[in-house]
């Protein structure tokens, strides 16, 4: 067998443009000085990155650094979904910084470039084909986020956010390397493949357990799974809102793609099944049940998205029964929790891009009675944030959110959890209690509502990045299927 790897820079060029906008960034920054054209210079990079993305996975899967049948890097139509949604929120995300960058304090550059940098991981991940890889893409994606949040400058609830972020975060990547390691000392593999095959065949391995264990409770740190989610509230809340977007949508992406990896292709579902079956009723309770008493509204927001991961990983939990287990409800299940994330995604963006709109520049996300009345006088933003809301919910019109809730519920009677499917459907129930009352609160009649919303109409950047998110949630509405084919790629 040779050890020459093959390298196909097709497969790589996705990677080569998010990565050369980082490096854009720079340079433009250096030699221009302007922020706007920095911000320019970042946004074509993301929309480059979205068209890379599309192009090559228009095509066949492409492999490269392959060594025999192993290969670190699989650019398919999942990883081209990957890659092309976590490039679409950084463009989101940096329409929504515009009052934020255009208020001094914030370095424009450094912030630019910890965006794109945190998108190369992204686009990264969603291709990694061995563990040294997706560890790695996942840290790239992880590591600017530390610096976003602390970006608030004489906050020190944003500090604290920072701080808290950084610690746990270093805990769930030491397990999750701790598990790697023990896993290759167990096969003698890194890559995901050949890690499913050795363990499939060579049954029940020493130290298996543990390994699985410490990477699945490594990740699950990602996702902010119960019991590994209290860093989530407080670091959304002490972050700037445009960074605590980007934290509740490309950061949980990331962990529930590098998740979703290592449980199809290489730990053991017997093992992994009952783990995350157990995590998602976890999640998905407390999340909904904390969510309920909640009166600041980023915590409220995160909260939720706890409980949308338990949403998310409760098709893996499928994978506890035999019937979950055959070929045809695992493609299901991994279609679906792929198809879920990209939903909750979109309509999460919109719901922050709302809260962005709706409350003053500069400002951070106050409290649910700070938006008492602000629909009224901002009709199109509270209409905006009122659909996300509903579609998280699981309600029309947000046709987006309905569906996912569906495909969650399909695939787990596909795989006979229906004990589980009816532990998703009494939880969905619960979080309308607190999705509603946000929504009412948002068209209530109160004089007093005034000064807490924004003074003026919202920057236009940030009316941009408003109406494209809405629109992409509309039309995932009304084409699930595009989704969900290429979740199945």
């Amino acid at each position: 067998m040779s050890l020459v790897q093959s390298v196909d820079n097709v497969a790589l060029l996705p990677a080569y443009l998010a990565a050369g906008t980082a490096v854009l960034v720079l340079l433009a920054d250096l030699l221009l000085g302007r922020a706007g054209a920095t911000v320019a210079v970042a946004a074509a990079g993301a929309v480059a990155t979205v068209a890379g993305a599309v192009v090559v996975g228009a095509g066949e899967t492409r492999r490269t650094f392959c060594v025999g049948a192993d290969c670190s890097w699989v650019f398919d139509g999942r990883a081209a979904l990957v890659a092309a949604v976590f490039a679409l929120l950084t463009l989101g995300v940096l329409g929504l910084s515009g009052p934020l960058l255009g208020a001094g304090p914030t370095p424009v550059g450094e912030y630019c470039f910890l965006l794109a940098c945190s998108m190369t991981g992204g686009v990264v991940l969603g291709a990694a084909g061995d563990l040294i890889t997706l560890v790695v893409a996942v840290e790239t994606l992880t590591l600017p986020l530390y610096v976003l949040v602390g970006l608030r400058r004489g906050s020190l609830a944003s500090a604290e956010a920072a701080v808290t972020f950084f610690v746990v975060s270093v805990v769930a990547t030491t397990l999750t390397l701790l598990g790697a390691a023990l896993l290759y000392a167990v096969t003698g593999g890194l890559h995901l493949d050949r890690l499913g095959a050795l363990l499939g065949a060579a049954g029940d391995l020493p130290l298996t357990t543990a390994a699985v264990t410490l990477v699945v409770v490594g990740l699950a740190f990602k996702v902010a799974a119960v019991p590994f989610h209290a860093w989530a509230p407080a670091t959304y809340d002490g972050a700037p809102l445009p960074v605590a977007a980007y934290l509740s949508t490309a950061s949980k992406l990331g962990g529930v793609v590098a998740l979703l990896a290592v449980v199809q292709r290489a730990l053991p579902a017997d093992v992994t099944g009952p783990v995350l079956a157990g995590l998602a009723v976890l999640t998905m309770t407390v999340g909904n049940l904390v969510a309920l008493r909640q009166r600041r509204t980023v915590r409220l927001l995160a909260w939720s998205s706890v409980a949308q991961a338990g949403y998310i990983l409760a098709p893996l939990g499928a994978l506890a029964l035999a019937a979950g287990r055959t070929g045809e409800a695992r493609a299901t299940a991994y279609a679906a929790v792929v198809a879920y994330a990209v939903f909750f995604v979109a309509l999460e963006l919109v719901a922050f891009a709302a809260l962005v709109a709706l409350r003053p520049a500069g400002a951070d996300g106050g409290t649910v009675d700070d938006l008492r009345g602000a629909a009224r006088r901002y009709p199109w933003a509270g209409a905006a944030f009122a659909l996300a809301l509903t579609g998280l919910a699981g309600l029309p019109p947000g046709l987006a959110g309905l569906f996912a809730k569906v495909t969650v519920v399909r695939s787990l009677l596909a795989g006979g959890a229906g004990w589980l499917a009816l532990v998703v459907a009494v939880n969905a129930v619960v979080g309308l209690a607190y999705y509603l009352r946000l929504t009412a609160t948002l068209y209530a009649v109160d004089a007093s509502a005034g000064p807490a919303v924004r003074d003026g109409r919202p920057a236009w950047a940030v009316s941009a990045a408003l109406a494209g998110a809405t629109v992409v949630a509309l039309v995932l509405g009304f084409a699930p299927q595009l989704v969900l084919a290429l979740a199945a790629g």
